[in-house]
């Protein structure tokens, strides 16, 4: 029996470096890639800063019936989902204009460090203890202007997000076999602090973003 030769390779596992079209990416240096992050937060907190600056500017224009403010930071089609008691919807009678007497003495009262931001969604919370009323906002902001409120009195409200950390980005498709049910992950990321304070029972809802 004749020995195989090992040490002659098929000529066709050798790839010709000059013909080859593989392509390598550039070395980006440790200094690069930190100075980008830094770059990155740095528009995230600017536009996180600008989202709440805008939400502030509409309570202030709200307490001091400043209408001509209120319709310049509000989109004209603005969308308004409300939970709580009917009596409660302070908001949509000021800015419908069917207020009442008590309707105009409610303000809302806002402490800068209430506000919580997620991308576009600011978070605001306050209370009125005299009225035993709390109350959270959801405020959607695209572009400098307010395009949804979601309105929550005497409402415990939790904030989660939703997502599938352990799902591929890119999977394939096979319409042959039975696709597989992934539950999804939903984290909390907040929690109402205030409607345990109005002296009574609510009820509880999740927001999820």
């Amino acid at each position: 029996m004749k020995a195989e030769n090992h040490s002659q390779l098929d000529e066709s596992l050798y790839i010709n470096p000059a013909s080859s079209t593989h392509k390598t990416r550039p070395h980006q240096s440790p200094v690069y890639i930190v100075s980008e992050l830094a770059n990155t937060e740095e528009k995230i907190l600017e536009e996180t800063n600008k989202n709440q600056d805008v939400v502030l500017s509409l309570y202030h224009a709200l307490n001091t019936r400043d209408v001509d403010t209120v319709h310049q930071i509000l989109a004209p089609d603005i969308e308004w989902w409300f939970h709580g008691p009917p009596t409660y919807q302070f908001m949509m009678h000021l800015l419908t204009g069917a207020s009442s007497d008590s309707d105009h003495s409610f303000h809302f009262e806002v402490d800068p460090l209430s506000l919580t931001t997620f991308g576009s969604t600011v978070i605001v919370e306050g209370c009125d203890h005299k009225r035993s009323i709390s109350w959270v906002h959801a405020w959607t902001v695209t572009a400098g202007i307010i395009t949804q409120v979601r309105e929550y009195f005497n409402t415990s409200l939790t904030v989660t997000r939703l997502g599938n950390p352990s799902q591929s980005p890119t999977s394939n498709y096979d319409s042959s076999s039975t696709a597989e049910i992934t539950p999804v992950h939903c984290v909390s990321v907040w929690e109402s602090r205030f409607s345990n304070r109005v002296g009574k029972s609510v009820p509880g809802l999740v927001l999820a973003i």
